[in-house]
Order: C-alpha cells, then sequence, then structure tokens
C-alpha cells in the first residue's frame, strides 16, 4: 500500500506519469476514488477496458464490448441502434453513473443515457466500477459507476481510419488525425454507421427493415503549462436517425442528436496539493416521426450542466484526503410540458485514503442538497488487506440514493409528484491477486433498495417497500500455450421484496451469466473467439414472461500486412441463435463484418 499510494500521490503532482506506467505496471484507474491509483489498490471491483481490448473483439457498439463484464447485465430493443439499457449489479438502469471524460452525463428526464448512440470508434477506455459510488458522486450510484475516456492523441501527428461492410447492409467509416508534443496532445475525428437493419418487433404488425445510422465527431485537445498545470477541452457529438417499430398513432422515427463538452483546468499550487475545475454539458435530442411524418407533440430535448471543484492534498506518503464541491442543474424542453422542467443539486464531499502496512483505509462522505428533495448524507468506508505479495481483499459498505428523474414526476405520463428517493445499503467482501501468470478476482455482495420506484399494473410509478439484490461475480485473466484467456462469472439474486410479488425476480435480469474469450497470435495472423451465456430471465414483476437463457459464439480473426495497415474479419452469433433481451423484440441472427485499418504507431 505504502509504494502505491506514494506512485498515486505522484501521479497527482505529474498528470503525465500515469500515460507513462500503464504499459508495465497494472493499469491505472480513476473512477473508483476520484483519483489516480493502481486497480489492484482500488478497495472495489474494478474492470478496465482498453483500446486493445476493443480492437481485438471487432465490437459494433458500446454495448457489445460491456456485454459479459461482471455484474452487468442489459437488454435491447431489436438490434443496432436500438433503446437498450443495462444494469449493473441488479441495480435499476437510472442506477448506474456515468461519465465522459469526467463530466456527469445521461438524460435527465429518463435518468439514463443512449447506450445505442454512444460511437464505439471514439472510445479509447472505459472504467467499470461495481458498488455504489454516491459518497463521492451523488445520486445515481447506486450500482456503481462507468466512465468513458474518449481518443487521445499524442506523438507525431498522423492520420488514421478504418472502413468496412457486413451484413443487414451495415457500412462503417472512420477517420482521424492526431498527434501532439511533449506539452501538448489533440485528437479530431469523424465516424459514420449505417445499417438498413432487421425487423425489431417479433408480431409482424408493421413488418419492416428498421434500420439506424449515426455520424459522430470527436475532438480534444489539451495542454500542459509550467511545472503541474494541464488543461484540456473536449466535445462528443453523435447525431442521426433510428427506424423502430411503432404502435397505432405514435411515432416509428425518431432524429437524435447525444452531445457531450467538456473543459478541465488543474495544477498543483503546493508540492502537497493539486485542485482542478471541471465545467461540462450534456445535451439530448430527440424529434419523432411517423413514416416520415412529424409526430406532433412528442419531441424532446434535455440538458445536464455540471461544475465541480476538486483538490487533492498528500498528507504524507500513506495519507490522501480529497475534498471538493459539484454543482448540476437539469433542465427539460419539448413538446410536453413537464411538471417539473427544471431543478439544481448542490453538494460537497470529502474522502480520505490511508495506508498502514499491510493495511489500507477508505473513508467517504457526502452531502447533496436537492432543489426538490433536500438534503441527503450518504457515505461509505473501505477496508483492505495485502495478505500475500501478490493477493489482497477488502470489506466495505457504503450507502446512496437516486432521486426520482423528471419523467417520473411527470404526471400525465404515468409520473408521481409523491415519489420519494430511492435508498440504499450495500456490503462487499472481495479477494483479488495478480502474477506473471495470473489475474484474478472474487467478490460477494448485497443491496437493499428502499422505495424502489416501480409501475404498477397500469403503469403508475410508485415506491416499492424493499428489494434485495445479493450476488458473487469471479475474474480470471491466464496465458495458456500461448493463448490469452479472459474468463468472467456473475451469479445474481435480484428479489423483490413486499407486496404481491414477493419472492419473484425483478425483471430482466439473469441469475447467472458468463463470458470466455480465447485469442492468440500466429505471427501476423490473430484469431480469437468469446463465448456469452446467460440463464432465463422474466420480462415483467409478476415473473409471467419468461424469457429462456441463451448462448452465443462470436469468432474473428485480423491479418497485420505492416505495422499500419490490416485487415479484421469477424462472424457473430456464429450458431444462429433465436433470443431476445426483452419480450416482443428480435436480436440479431448470424452476421459477418469485414474491415480494413490504417493506425500508424505514435512516434
Amino acid at each position: 500500500m505504502k509504494t502505491r499510494l506514494l506512485a498515486t500521490a505522484v501521479a497527482v503532482a505529474l498528470p503525465s506519469l500515469a500515460a507513462a506506467q500503464e504499459l508495465s505496471l497494472p493499469p491505472i484507474v480513476v473512477t473508483a476514488s476520484r483519483t489516480a491509483q493502481m486497480v489492484d489498490e482500488a478497495l472495489a471491483a474494478v474492470t478496465v477496458i482498453t483500446r486493445e481490448d476493443i480492437e481485438r473483439q471487432q465490437p459494433q457498439s458500446v454495448l457489445e464490448v460491456l456485454r459479459g463484464t461482471p455484474g452487468l447485465h442489459l437488454y435491447n430493443s431489436g438490434g443496432l441502434g436500438k433503446r437498450s439499457a443495462l444494469f449493473l449489479r441488479g441495480s435499476e438502469s437510472d442506477h448506474t453513473l456515468v461519465l465522459i471524460d469526467g463530466i456527469k452525463v445521461g438524460d435527465p428526464t429518463a435518468g439514463s443515457i443512449s447506450w445505442q448512440d454512444l460511437p464505439i470508434d471514439q472510445v479509447e477506455r472505459i472504467e467499470i466500477v461495481r458498488g455504489p459510488r454516491s459518497s463521492l458522486y451523488g445520486s445515481e450510484a447506486i450500482g456503481g459507476v462507468i466512465q468513458i475516456f474518449t481518443r487521445k492523441g499524442g506523438g507525431k501527428p498522423r492520420l488514421y481510419g478504418s472502413a468496412g461492410y457486413g451484413s443487414d447492409g451495415t457500412h462503417k467509416s472512420h477517420a482521424g488525425l492526431a498527434g501532439g508534443g511533449e506539452r501538448s496532445w489533440f485528437n479530431l475525428s469523424l465516424s459514420h454507421l449505417e445499417s438498413d437493419g432487421f425487423d425489431a418487433w417479433r408480431d409482424q404488425s408493421e413488418p419492416d427493415d428498421d434500420g439506424y445510422r449515426s455520424t459522430s465527431v470527436l475532438g480534444r485537445l489539451g495542454s500542459r503549462f509550467g511545472q503541474t498545470g494541464e488543461a484540456e477541452i473536449s466535445i462528443l457529438r453523435a447525431e442521426g436517425r433510428n427506424d423502430y417499430d411503432g404502435m397505432g398513432p405514435y411515432a416509428n422515427q425518431n432524429d437524435f442528436v447525444e452531445q457531450t463538452v467538456g473543459a478541465r483546468l488543474s495544477l498543483a499550487p503546493l508540492a502537497h496539493w493539486r485542485t482542478s475545475l471541471a465545467v461540462g454539458n450534456a445535451r439530448s435530442e430527440r424529434e419523432y416521426f411517423q413514416d416520415g411524418h412529424r409526430a406532433p407533440g412528442q419531441d424532446l430535448a434535455a440538458s445536464r450542466y455540471t461544475l465541480s471543484w476538486q483538490n487533492e492534498l498528500v498528507l504524507a506518503a500513506d495519507h490522501l484526503v480529497v475534498a471538493g464541491v459539484d454543482y448540476q442543474r437539469d433542465k427539460a424542453e419539448g413538446d410536453m410540458a413537464f411538471t417539473v422542467a427544471e431543478r439544481d443539486n448542490k453538494a460537497g464531499f470529502i474522502e480520505y485514503q490511508g495506508g498502514f502496512g499491510s493495511h489500507s483505509l477508505q473513508l467517504a462522505v457526502r452531502h447533496d442538497d436537492n432543489e426538490q428533495f433536500g438534503g441527503h448524507t450518504t457515505g461509505s468506508l473501505a477496508w483492505g488487506y495485502q495478505w500475500t505479495p501478490t493477493a489482497s481483499l477488502f470489506a466495505s459498505y457504503g450507502t446512496g440514493f437516486n432521486a426520482p428523474t423528471l419523467q417520473d414526476l411527470h404526471v400525465p405520463w404515468g409520473g408521481n409528484l409523491n415519489l420519494e428517493p430511492e435508498e440504499s445499503r450495500s456490503v462487499e467482501l472481495g479477494i483479488q491477486g495478480r502474477n506473471a501468470a495470473f489475474a484474478w478476482s472474487f467478490s460477494l455482495f448485497q443491496t437493499k433498495i428502499d422505495n424502489l420506484i416501480v409501475p404498477d399494473a397500469s403503469w403508475n410509478l410508485y415506491n416499492l417497500a424493499e428489494t434485495r439484490i445479493r450476488g458473487a461475480e469471479a475474474t480470471l485473466e491466464t496465458r495458456v500455450l500461448g493463448w490469452q484467456a479472459n474468463l468472467s462469472l456473475t451469479l445474481l439474486d435480484p428479489e423483490n421484496r413486499y407486496g404481491d410479488n414477493r419472492g419473484n425476480l425483478l425483471p430482466r435480469r439473469s441469475r447467472q451469466s458468463g463470458r470466455i474469450d480465447l485469442d492468440r497470435t500466429f505471427g501476423r495472423f490473430s484469431v480469437g473467439g468469446s463465448v456469452f451465456a446467460e440463464s432465463h430471465r422474466y420480462d415483467d414483476p409478476e415473473n409471467n414472461v419468461r424469457l429462456g437463457g441463451y448462448a452465443l459464439l462470436d469468432l474473428r480473426a485480423s491479418y497485420a500486412f505492416n505495422r499500419d495497415w490490416s485487415l479484421r474479419a469477424m462472424v457473430g452469433n456464429v450458431l444462429d441463435k433465436d433470443y431476445e433481451t426483452a419480450a416482443g423484440y428480435n436480436q440479431p441472427g448470424r452476421t459477418w463484418f469485414v474491415s480494413l485499418h490504417y493506425a500508424p504507431v505514435a512516434r
């Protein structure tokens, strides 16, 4: 703990150090504690997905690369670009806080983000922290936090790009310019994805192919100044059109815009003190159409404005204090006159990280003052023990809360102005290890949520008294006969604890899920495959609509012509399995995609 926390403290003073050390040390993460620390040091269950992982797996979307992550379940409503959501450790879809380059994102009307519209080509890295983080981030972080980092430049300026074509008329292209120097970096890129799709809805009432198209742009520029200063601005914008199967007079198309803009300034005025200021705006827009004609009264837009001031004070080599304030304002616009159209939230937090020989400790307290729901104080306590030089264990307790969304409160559409914030209590026990041959982890956890917001039989929202979620997660990374192997397993018991549905499983969560990835390189050739499996789930609180379990096999290969050019190919759902993750919605059968990539190595 002592040397690791010292390394973290140095990284606080020298922002470039983390990037330089990633090749020789376990990954450095920032999401688990709002500060830089090695993943083995985080007193939490953390998964890191790198750009190398993304390129090896060849996914078409962010959700595809997240599928099978420990503790994570997702559903999709009919293929590429269709409405999707994820549940982290069995909690609700709006219980996962999402950051893009440190900026809190999400549609405040719905409480979650449009995962299906995030462009995978613009992503450099994803950090998934499982377990409550409300004591650091506030509302929404009951199940955990997912942070997406966009691609960052560096090295000699260079062009890069790719183009590909596949089944369902899917074609994708991506081009960018990246570079920088010792004290600056930039990345400017453009990406386009389009697919004819397939019929999303199973009942054939509107038989057609439901297509999707999206164009995204990324701009990220930064510079270091003085001895310790750093400034950066970034923008990620995606816009396009999604076709789906509507019912009756309702829309069956929408034009969308998803945009995140952020700016950050940090410096170290004193040797042991770093301060940073970040501002951001996340905006979501939807315009709805019925067979190409505007659908009146349905357009929506929402904005989230954030401001964060954070200070990191190194008390000693083994002791770090993090303190700051956050401000957030949510606003809904559009054709619907929301019952509550805007509100703000002010918060202050303080965290202590300490090392005592083989023991480590993390304490955090946060107070949120919500304009509508008043004050909420959350806290967390985590203890770690370096059991052997290559293995450690941790135990933690944390509380969380989640304020009802603006849509939850919108009375004409099933909302309820009398809703109370959801509150949670979580405990976890974990053990993890890493040596030259293996990296592994195992966690047991339990979360109890009071006032869970759920719909009744008439789709009117109310607060459920209690739900209890228990589970276990295991991961293993190793090399066997030249093969890189990654395995994960999740066991989950998400149980309703109140009313007529007491003892039933929460909808759209499987009790068992797992993933195996195998990859190997033979000179210029690389081959690999993934198996993902889930047990059955239910689509409704009454557990009457059962969705069968399934297993999917994906295969992939690539060939490097030289260090800059490569050809890649993948086949998804090789066995052409028929399955559902949401009742009534089709999922892709066997798919294929071939792409050519130009990616010069940074020099």
